[in-house]
Formats: structure tokens, sequence, C-alpha cells
């Protein structure tokens, strides 16, 4: 009994908490894709635009990104699968990028639980590539997103905000 009022004493803490996080300027979304046994997740803090020029001046050109806002962009996978036809063990990664006006780097770290990108190091790089960068001309996307478009085995992420997109395949590899 001494325990669920101790907890009943947390409620007002955790009730806090929880409004804080949804009214974070920057919200938290979850983006997911399953294919048979495996699960891939990708959780993330989304920036808006707010008028501000994006991608060479608030995400500066070629600096390591955290690839969203708050904290460092996180992947995790439940099973091995490639990515941009790289093997990537299961397991929970960040995900940073380096924008450029006409390619970025995509890195997957394996340091996970960061602020940011301050923390940043490159020896714990478990992947890293290079993808075209693709422009709308005018904006589209008002907040940062990342979506995963998956059919069966096959799935690709986008991350795009204002005019700017970049895409990579992910291929799971459960029996068919």
């Amino acid at each position: 009994m001494r325990l669920v009022g101790f907890f009943l004493l947390l409620l007002p803490y955790f009730a806090l908490a929880q409004d804080v996080a949804s009214t974070r300027p920057s919200p938290v979304q979850i983006v997911t894709a399953r294919y048979k046994e495996t699960y891939l997740k990708i959780t993330y803090s989304q920036p808006q635009k707010k008028g501000r020029q994006v991608f060479g001046k608030l995400v500066p050109y070629d600096q390591i990104w955290r690839t969203g806002a708050n904290e460092a962009t996180e992947i995790t996978i439940t099973k091995d699968l490639l990515i941009n036809q790289q093997p990537l063990k299961a397991g929970t990664y960040s995900l940073f990028t380096i924008p450029s006006k006409e390619k970025w780097i995509i890195i997957i770290n394996s340091d996970v639980g960061m602020w940011g990108s301050y923390n940043y190091n490159s020896k714990k790089d478990v992947l890293r590539f290079e993808v075209p960068v693709t422009s709308t001309g005018t904006t589209v996307f008002e907040s940062f997103i990342i979506s995963i478009d998956s059919k069966n085995d096959k799935a690709t992420i986008s991350l795009a905000w204002d005019t700017t997109q970049v895409s990579f395949p992910v291929q799971f590899n459960e029996p068919k």
C-alpha cells in the first residue's frame, strides 16, 4: 500500500512532464515500419521553419546536424537489415547528417542518448554514406519530417524540410 501512495504522490509530476513534452516548440515524433518480425522505429524532434532560411543558415552546410531538434534523432531496429545496401545490426543508433547543397552525408552512430550533436564522435560511426538532394523549388515542408514508405521487404526513409528532401533505401532481411 505504501508503494501505491508513493506513486499517487508522483502523479502530478508525471502529468507536468507529459504536459511540457506536448508543448515543446519542436514536438517529438515517431515513425515506424514493420516487415514480418523486423520493426524499424525513428524517434526525432520536429523543428519548424517559422519564416527562417533553413539549410545553409539555421542548419549550416557541411556541419554535423542532429537531424531534427533537441535530442539526437534515434533509429531502432529489431533485426539486422540493409540501409543503402550496407548491413546494419539490430539495435538503437543515433542518426546524424551533414547537409550540403548537392548531397547529404547520412551517418548511423552507435552513441545514443545525446542532446544535439555536441558530443558527436565520428569514431562511433557504424555507417556513413552520401545521398543526393532533391529540391522542390518552393517551400513544401514547413516542419521537418522523417517518413518511412514501406512495401513488402523494402522501405525508403525520407528526410524533408523546407524545399529540400533526401531519401535512402532499407532492405529487410526476413525470408520472403
